[in-house]
């Protein structure tokens, strides 16, 4: 490039070149399974300065920077982009100030952004070479010709998904979380369900979320992100293509010459030109209603792309909104649905693994085996909580494409159906099977296709028990639980004392631990080689008869010692039965164990799992010498009948993946 060659021949540092975005058709397309696949050979890389002679970041008036859509179809993404120039704050975040630019002798070719990306903000750096066709950019843009954050926000958000045709159809609540860090919602405009849909999700927050009410969103409405979209053409918009976002710029209550009100709103289409023919438009008929000086004023705000419309006009010809919560200065979440400050806030990482925590959706026996985390609430308060899974085919840590996990699923290839479900536990020790029979307290809407699902609730003092799920049991995924509060709350993982045994499909384990110890000189009596074995700690538990279980294994018995690797104790233990049901300290000592975990091993822990009768048993763990003094954690799992859930886990729609894609015609 003539710029790069200059300041070579000046003796001049050569500009930025990113070796892993590179100015080639590797960061443009990912399969060419889009549009965009049409305008291989054509694109040419330029610099702003090769595009424009007086380049900045932004423009000296900031009306003008807002984003115009191009021939990509990331109208979500530029929803999102919307937010952040309300928000200095947010936009500083994502986009550090003070970089060197063109004209500045520090200016190197290349910029530093940063998204949130599964709990932490990653950096990204580009260079800024941009795709242009005919010498002019040919994705997103700024309203102002010589402004270039847009272009190169994108850039960096497509070298975080691994090409630009990634950004080709998205969720504008996935982008919002993913520049602010925060939490976004769906709403539907639609209708409010069957009856049928009612009754089957009374436990779940889908009733109350399925219809939006603009009043809801009143405390909130002038510091959230409110974006709506088509699913297919409205009435009003006269060139809409399906699967369009636009952002709501402002609402207001607008008083009538008449004398009642009229809720208006104003739109931003990212195409950049108005496309609506309303009651509202400039000449429509809607602004007689109303004072003529307060008429003109309202006109006055419209810019490029924007248009104004009534909330009756609103409600039916889009179909869904997206509301991005606010975030305060000090960055704190405010709750959309009562204006609070969560000024308390909480994450931790999980995972479903497949055969020991991917149980599945409750209609599944392996359920318990979920995942499992403790909230605790000190005070009364409004309390959100988030459920947010990895999307299978990302890498954030090298920006690269990774083939999807299941490449027959093309429909759903980024996420699993996901859910999370909550608890109120009377006391921390308690019966998990009885109490995953009883309905939630609260529970996200039936399992969703969705990055992110989101409980909002008033909560009491007390301990909660969130357990996320998957639809399908063995479904694979990483996840990320975050709780924000109004009030001092608390989260930690429901952590197994034991290892788990591989899950299987033959019913439903309810399982016990125990925490015992050896003592050199009292309760280390040593392996049965030993006349003080019977000193050893001794735990009685029954099997119930069990019409459901006819063959097979019903015990499945875990010892784990609590010891570093390098000083490992041989361990091991003997189950015994309890003649007649009588306490454990009647076992003969002469009694042969009904089954054994031996020979005693230097593992930090061992497992049996055995077929006992119906009856009283008694286990006892030991070392293999006597005197070996340690702790040790038992799990005793036993098979169970459990009787089927009132309320049976559907799955819900699928997510719209390619919604929010609409392509301005030219």
């Amino acid at each position: 490039m003539k710029d790069q060659e200059a300041r070579e021949e000046r003796g001049g540092a050569a500009l930025f070149e990113d070796p892993d975005f590179p100015a080639e058709d590797t960061s443009l397309f990912s399969d060419s399974s889009t549009p965009i696949a049409r305008l291989q050979g054509d694109i040419s890389w330029r610099r702003p300065q090769e595009i424009c002679q007086s380049p900045a970041v932004f423009p000296s008036n900031i009306n003008m920077g807002h984003a115009k859509q191009g021939l990509l179809g990331d109208c979500w993404f530029l929803c999102a982009c919307t937010f952040l120039l309300k928000n200095k704050q947010l936009l500083n975040k994502v986009f550090p100030p003070d970089q060197p630019q063109w004209g500045d002798c520090r200016y190197k070719g290349s910029f530093q952004f940063r998204f949130w990306q599964q709990g932490h903000w990653t950096d990204v750096a580009i260079d800024d070479r941009l795709p242009c066709i005919n010498s002019a950019l040919c994705f997103s843009r700024c309203h102002s010709p010589t402004a270039f954050w847009v272009a190169l926000l994108e850039k960096a958000y497509a070298k975080l998904h691994g090409s630009y045709e990634q950004l080709w159809a998205g969720q504008v609540s996935e982008a919002l979380v993913d520049l602010t860090g925060g939490l976004a919602e769906h709403w539907s405009l639609g209708e409010s369900g069957s009856e049928e849909d009612r009754q089957t999700e009374q436990d779940s927050d889908q009733v109350r979320r399925r219809r939006l009410d603009l009043n809801l969103l009143y405390v909130v409405k002038d510091d959230c992100a409110l974006s709506c979209s088509t699913h297919s053409t409205p009435g009003g918009v006269s060139e809409l293509d399906q699967y369009h976002a636009m952002t709501v710029m402002e609402w207001l209550d607008v008083k009538k010459v008449s004398g009642g009100e009229v809720r208006l709103l104003r739109i931003r289409n990212p195409w950049g030109r108005c496309c609506w023919g309303g009651a509202w438009m400039w000449s429509g008929e809607g602004w007689s209603s109303v004072d003529p000086d307060f008429a003109a004023e309202l006109q006055a705000r419209v810019a490029e792309g924007e248009f104004w419309l009534d909330e009756a006009e609103f409600m039916s010809h889009f179909d869904d909104v997206t509301v991005g919560y606010p975030i305060s200065k000090e960055g704190h979440l405010k709750s959309i649905h009562t204006g609070n400050l969560l000024t308390h806030n909480h994450q931790l990482a999980g995972r479903w693994i497949k055969g020991h925590s991917a149980g599945g959706s409750r209609n599944s026996s392996s359920y318990s085996s979920n995942p499992k985390f403790w909230l605790k609430v000190c005070e009364r308060g409004e309390v959100l909580i988030s459920l947010l899974q990895h999307r299978k085919w990302r890498n954030t840590e090298t920006y690269a494409q990774t083939p999807p996990e299941d490449s027959k699923n093309t429909k759903h290839q980024h996420y699993q159906a996901i859910a999370l479900h909550m608890w109120k536990v009377e006391k921390k020790r308690f019966n998990l099977s009885r109490m995953l029979n009883k309905p939630p307290c609260a529970s996200s809407h039936c399992h969703a296709y969705e990055r992110e699902v989101v409980l909002c609730r008033h909560l009491d003092p007390g301990y909660y028990l969130l357990i996320p799920s998957t639809y399908q049991p063995g479904a694979e995924a990483r996840f990320l639980i975050r709780v924000f509060s109004s009030s001092s709350t608390s989260l930690s993982a429901l952590k197994s004392p034991a290892p788990s045994l591989p899950l299987t499909t033959d019913g439903e384990w309810e399982t016990s631990y125990f925490q015992g110890s050896w003592v050199e000189g009292s309760t280390a009596g040593g392996s049965r080689n030993f006349l003080s074995h019977w000193q050893n700690p001794c735990f009685p538990f029954t099997v119930c008869d069990n019409p459901a279980v006819t063959s097979g294994v019903n015990v499945r018995i875990t010892l784990q010692q609590s010891r570093p690797d390098t000083d490992l104790h041989p361990i091991g233990f003997h189950i015994y039965k309890v003649p007649g049901g009588q306490p454990e300290q009647t076992i003969a000592r002469d009694e042969d164990p009904v089954a054994s975990c031996i020979p005693h091993c230097y593992t930090q822990d061992v497992s049996l799992s055995c077929s006992l009768p119906p009856g009283a048993y008694a286990i006892v763990p030991s070392t293999y010498q006597p005197d070996c003094s340690a702790n040790f954690t038992l799990s005793l799992a036993r098979r169970i009948h459990r009787k089927v859930v009132k309320s049976q886990e559907r799955l819900g729609k699928a997510i719209q993946e390619v919604s929010h894609i609409s392509v301005m015609r030219s």
